[in-house]
């Protein structure tokens, strides 16, 4: 690829991107400020509804008291307890306060302090219910005095809590955990629905917290959002704050880089809003959610289907859970969805292939980046020949600058009347700039999202979905550097500076020194873009810049022959061309122009 005009402006319009891109993604950190005022209101709001629950709690012992009703289960005679259940990929602690899930541990997957993930702690699921006497109960404040263990069906667990209220309803939460499953079955069967709803209508509020898992705090929280299906269709939350849904929802999530809390509804919610908040202090607390979520009952005796998924953002795991929710592995959102296809299509089931026989994820990096230039080396090639005829009509060229002097329209015309004659693509040259473009965006998002890379080592590299750090430096670097210094991002730099001298050595003399210097300045930005990103994607650049250099060195010695490409440029010029619309148009254009400078030039004499 030789570094001529057109080449560099290949350079620019892949740096601009890199810069856009990552000014899209950081700017959200911007906003977090705007966050904090409405995060503290809502704690506020919080801890204002924790203490009428309270207070509620104490009137309702009082009247149990007085009513001398044994089976109420807000009496202090009820202690919490909680049961666990197990399978080979989690185990889920739940608790008869309020009947419900209070913490998830996933078996297979370690935190960045080698603990294993815990997810759903500091999280409920509540609404409420009326427990008669006017009286109005929020279940997470419920402490159910049944419990029962279920006999096991097929490997399944369950659980059952139970809650009769002084009026004779029942309330039972009933749990159901199947072999190597992350999802919870969830049903909440009221037995006198009339009595213990309003409107039968259930008015859930669940509130799910996340918590640091990955090396990076920042990182991971720009990398958390809030998913959702509304109307059997996929969106997300990034930069907002709060949604109110128009349409029935069929499950929200709060996601993390790699890991995500889901409620799944399996007749749907009929309405509902979400608020949540990234965190901006020093915690290990990512985000927190409130979602209110409503759903229609009918009849007396009424069974409403929930799932709780508290699991790994795996795609074949998250499509067997509900419609849509395998979206939740972000291949390319907004303004580069256009990856998506080329993740979902190509990428992906290329590194499953050779992840399929290849153990080290490191060396399927390594195979994919050779697929993906060995797929695109007719495009490369076609590149490099392009710049090979622009390199053998450099010397004509030169000549006509040096006969029209500053008459830039005469030599643009002049110029593109060579290229017509010789056959040659002028923005041909950039094509390898340009095609880095979509490839490095899909392997951002693709790197940044599978999990399969999570913690594996490769080489100095201790995880292939993070940075590898070979140096802790004193302070913050800004523009996202950061306080350490990657290897693998060096060597990508170093590799992109080796290429640049090369094509520096191929092509002749530059006047302009933008043009000169550009090769050099574009390396530079590239330490500070890379250092933070994930090992694999810069040991991805690293290999294809290395590829790139052995495949140009072999194109350039021994298979493009610039005195045969003269010849047939020579045998070109002798062809009838014919003019399309865009060159006549074009020419018409700079003619008419010119005549302009004329006319302005005798007017000032």
């Amino acid at each position: 690829m030789n570094t001529d005009k057109n080449t560099i402006i290949g350079f620019v319009l892949l740096a601009g991107l890199f810069f856009s891109y990552f000014w899209f993604t950081n700017k959200q950190q911007g906003e977090l400020e705007t966050y904090k005022k409405h995060f503290e209101d809502s704690v506020a709001m919080v801890k204002s509804t924790a203490q009428k629950a309270a207070a509620l709690k104490e009137a309702t012992l009082d009247s149990a008291t007085k009513a001398n009703v044994s089976d109420n289960v807000l009496m202090d005679t009820v202690k919490e307890q909680f049961i666990v259940l197990e399978n080979e990929v989690v185990k889920v602690k739940l608790s008869n306060k309020g009947g419900q899930v209070v913490g998830v541990t996933l078996k297979n997957y370690s935190n960045s302090t080698k603990q294993l993930v815990q997810l759903g702690d500091s999280s409920s699921l509540n609404y409420p219910v009326n427990i008669g006497n006017n009286q109005t109960a929020q279940i997470n404040q419920v402490l159910f005095p049944v419990v029962n263990v279920l006999p096991t069906e097929n490997g399944v667990q369950k659980v059952e809590f139970a809650y009769t209220t002084p009026t004779g309803s029942t309330i039972r939460h009933q749990f159901s955990l199947a072999p190597n499953k992350y999802n919870i079955d969830w049903n909440i069967v009221l037995d006198g629905a009339d009595n213990l709803l309003t409107n039968h209508q259930l008015n859930f509020l669940w509130e799910a917290h996340a918590f640091k898992q990955e090396r990076s705090l920042n990182y991971e929280r720009q990398m958390s959002n809030i998913c959702y299906s509304e109307g059997s269709e996929f969106d997300y939350i990034s930069s907002k704050t709060t949604k109110t849904f128009e349409k029935p929802i069929q499950w929200v999530g709060l996601v993390q880089q790699f890991f995500t809390t889901t409620i799944i509804a399996k007749d749907g919610f009929s309405s509902g809003k979400i608020d949540w908040q990234r965190r901006i202090d020093s915690s290990n607390s990512l985000a927190a959610l409130q979602s209110q979520l409503q759903t229609k009952v009918s009849g007396n005796k009424a069974n409403v289907s929930l799932a709780l998924y508290y699991g790994p953002n795996d795609m074949k795991i998250l499509k067997s859970q509900a419609p849509e929710m395998d979206k939740i592995v972000n291949l390319g959102r907004d303004l580069y969805s256009f990856v998506r296809p080329i993740n979902k299509y190509i990428i992906r089931p290329v590194f499953d292939f050779f992840a399929g026989f290849v153990s080290n994820f490191g060396w399927v990096v390594l195979l994919l980046t050779i697929f993906i230039r060995v797929v695109t080396s007719p495009l490369t090639y076609s590149s490099y020949l392009s710049s090979a005829k622009m390199k053998v009509l450099k010397p004509e060229l030169d000549e006509i600058k040096k006969k029209l002097g500053d008459d830039q329209q005469g030599f643009a015309m002049e110029q593109m009347k060579l290229f017509r004659e010789a056959g040659v693509n002028p923005l041909g040259g950039c094509i390898p700039a340009l095609l880095q473009i979509p490839i490095f965006f899909a392997l951002y998002s693709f790197f940044n999202s599978n999990i399969s890379l999570r913690g594996q080592a490769f080489l100095w590299s201790k995880d292939l979905s993070s940075y590898d750090i070979i140096a802790t430096l004193p302070f913050t670097v800004p523009m996202g550097f950061g306080n350490h210094i990657s290897l693998f991002t060096l060597t990508a730099v170093i590799t992109s500076l080796i290429m640049s001298v090369y094509n520096m050595s191929m092509t002749p003399t530059q006047d302009n020194p933008a043009l000169k210097y550009m090769p050099y300045i574009f390396p530079f930005m590239l330490l500070f873009i890379f250092n933070s990103l994930p090992s694999a994607l810069t040991w991805y650049y690293t290999v294809s810049n290395i590829v790139t250099l052995l495949l140009q060195f072999v194109i350039q010695k021994f298979i493009i022959n610039h005195d045969n490409i003269l010849a047939q440029i020579q045998l070109k010029r002798k062809t009838p061309k014919k003019k399309s619309n865009w060159q006549s148009k074009y020419e018409q254009m700079v003619d008419a122009q010119k005549k302009v400078q004329v006319l302005k030039d005798k007017t000032k004499k």
